[in-house]
């Protein structure tokens, strides 16, 4: 090449922007052809028609993909929102599912814009990992039950999913036989494909084939989604939520679910990085799957959220920007319009079998295996909350997971106060010691605080710091730094020690405070500030305010020993 030139340009790099929606384009469609089994196997699995399955891949990935911070995070069907909703309107007349469904995935939405609204994506962080791994892999189990007796052709008897799979294993004789090879069929077909380089294929080839054997071999025995369901010709109108079925339980039943969208939601949006570097707000993304589940219960569809395997193909097969989730919408309206006649063919057993292997790999054992074996809190949360999810309904599990949360913080916050006694070294640094029971007399003790200082944390402070009786005239110096607030308890125990060092002539040293948590302090009017109580402001320099507190309190400790011994003299006539 002549010195100058610049290098050929292809028609890639000649039309970067046209490159760019071409490649959302064939995204958009991949990621329509995976949604249509998907869907189909969400919206059975939440014991509706499977068409509403394929209403939902039209509105939930239009109106996520438009308002998403992650502009490749997908909205769509997932098997832990259909689980739930499933059990929420199974108590539902036949006949009031279908609306109370639809009300249903809008107050979700309504809840989840409500939480991105008020800016709460911060707050999921605070749902313990151990206790939401427990909980998605009691949904995964409970998954895999709920698909057998569709898979067997053989309607199952019990109140929950385990009375109902121990009455199949006791009428296994009863099972069809080609309703379980179809199922079985689909079953090998999705594990093989998805270790092959065709993985993208392996869903809809799941369905192709075991719904072309049913069709060929005349198996009438093998019931079809037109056979549960009538598959309606074009699409649905949008329409005015059903009032008549609301109930408190299912305004809880909403919030519960919203949570576990929430918290799955959070994961999938962190998880992937927009093309353009933007940051990526996950307070934004709950309001995004708060308006695609509003569309979706709007246009006769069930709960939708950021999906996981979604999010991975979308980028997988090379989508720029939030425009494939949009045409992954349009694209599954076109499928529905053209071809609503196939979706109808489709054998039951074959969606059960994809929503098995969906339940199985969503089977983490390998991260259950390593919470389990830090041990401890984190052990009997993975436990408690897997055990509540097997065997209560879901939105009560959830809120116990919740619970469990907020008690296993509580409780690890105030086991991890720990205090140490910080002895100067002579060069103007400290070291680091176990801190005396009891406080010495006529002596400065300086004393580093670990751990969260609020409610039950104060308390447990207040328990191991060195008791100040027996002593004369102590003085202790209790480093603050790095802590701009602090609660009414701690500012309580801070006062009650602070007067039981004064009983005994002595003082207490607050060291390193930050201005914010000076004026706290003193709005408090608790503590008996510049008499009993001392505070060192914080300085940049690490360690000079601790200096500067142990220096002020040996001096105030010397000029009080000097008033001793002048006022002993005095009295001894000296």
């Amino acid at each position: 090449m002549s010195p100058g030139k610049s290098p050929p340009q292809t028609r890639e790099s000649a039309n970067p922007q046209q490159a760019t929606i071409r490649k959302d384009v064939i995204a958009g469609f991949i990621n329509a052809v995976v949604s249509v089994p998907d869907g189909l196997a969400s919206a059975a699995l939440a014991g509706v028609n499977p068409v509403y399955g394929l209403y939902t891949s039209i509105a939930a990935p239009i109106g996520g993909s438009l308002l998403v911070s992650a502009e490749l995070m997908q909205v769509s069907t997932t098997s832990a929102s259909a689980l739930v909703a499933g059990q929420v309107v199974a108590s539902y007349p036949p006949e009031q599912r279908d609306p109370a469904l639809f009300l249903l995935v809008i107050l979700v939405g309504v809840y989840l814009a409500v939480f991105g609204l008020l800016r709460l994506g911060r707050l999921v962080r605070f749902v313990s990992h151990a206790v939401m791994t427990g909980f998605l892999a009691g949904v995964a189990v409970l998954l895999v039950l709920d698909q057998l007796a569709p898979l067997v052709g053989l309607k199952s008897e019990g109140r929950n999913e385990i009375e109902q799979f121990f009455h199949l294993v006791m009428h296994s004789g009863w099972f069809n036989g080609r309703t379980l090879i179809t199922g079985m069929l689909a079953l090998v077909i999705v594990a093989v494909l998805s270790r092959t380089r065709l993985a993208s294929l392996s869903s809809i080839t799941a369905l192709i084939v075991p719904s072309l054997l049913v069709a060929l071999l005349g198996w009438a025995s093998v019931q079809r989604v037109v056979d549960v369901s009538p598959v309606p010709r074009g699409m649905p109108t949008p329409s005015i939520p059903d009032l008549s079925v609301l109930t408190p339980d299912l305004l809880f039943s909403a919030f519960a679910l919203a949570v576990v969208i929430a918290v799955q939601g959070a994961g999938v949006s962190q998880s992937v990085e927009n093309p353009d570097e933007t940051r990526v707000s996950v307070s934004r993304d709950l309001f995004a799957q708060g308006a695609a589940n509003i569309a979706s219960g709007l246009l006769s569809g069930i709960p939708a959220g950021g999906s996981v395997g979604q999010t991975a193909l979308n980028v997988k097969v090379g989508a720029h920007s939030r425009w494939a989730g949009v045409l992954a919408g349009v694209w599954m309206m076109v499928i529905i319009l053209l071809i609503p006649g196939l979706v109808g063919q489709v054998p039951l057993a074959a969606l059960s079998a994809l929503m098995i292997r969906a339940g199985i790999s969503a089977l983490d054992l390998k991260e259950a295996k390593s919470i389990w074996n830090t041990g401890g809190a984190a052990r009997w949360a993975i436990l408690i909350t897997f055990m509540a999810t097997l065997v209560f309904p879901v939105p009560v599990a959830v809120g116990s997971g919740v619970l469990l949360t907020i008690l296993l913080y509580v409780a690890s916050s105030a086991a991890d106060v720990r205090v140490r006694a910080l002895v100067p070294t002579g060069d103007g640094r400290f070291r680091e010691e176990d801190p005396p029971g009891r406080l010495p007399s006529n002596a400065v003790v300086v004393l580093e605080i670990y751990g969260s200082l609020f409610f039950a944390g104060a308390r447990h402070l207040e328990e191991i710091l060195p008791n100040p009786d027996e002593a004369n005239r102590p003085v202790v110096v209790l480093r603050l730094r790095g802590r701009t607030r602090v609660g009414a308890t701690l500012v309580e125990v801070l006062d009650k020690y602070s007067d039981e060092l004064a009983e005994v002539g002595g003082r207490l040293y607050l060291s390193g405070v930050e201005q914010q948590l000076i004026k706290q302090l003193q709005n408090s009017g608790k503590l008996d500030l510049n008499r009993s109580v001392q505070l060192v402001p914080s300085s940049p320099v690490v360690g000079a305010a601790t200096q500067e507190a142990f220096s002020a309190a040996s001096e105030w400790l010397g000029r009080t020993k000097k008033t001793d011994r002048t006022d002993e003299t005095e009295e001894n006539g000296i």
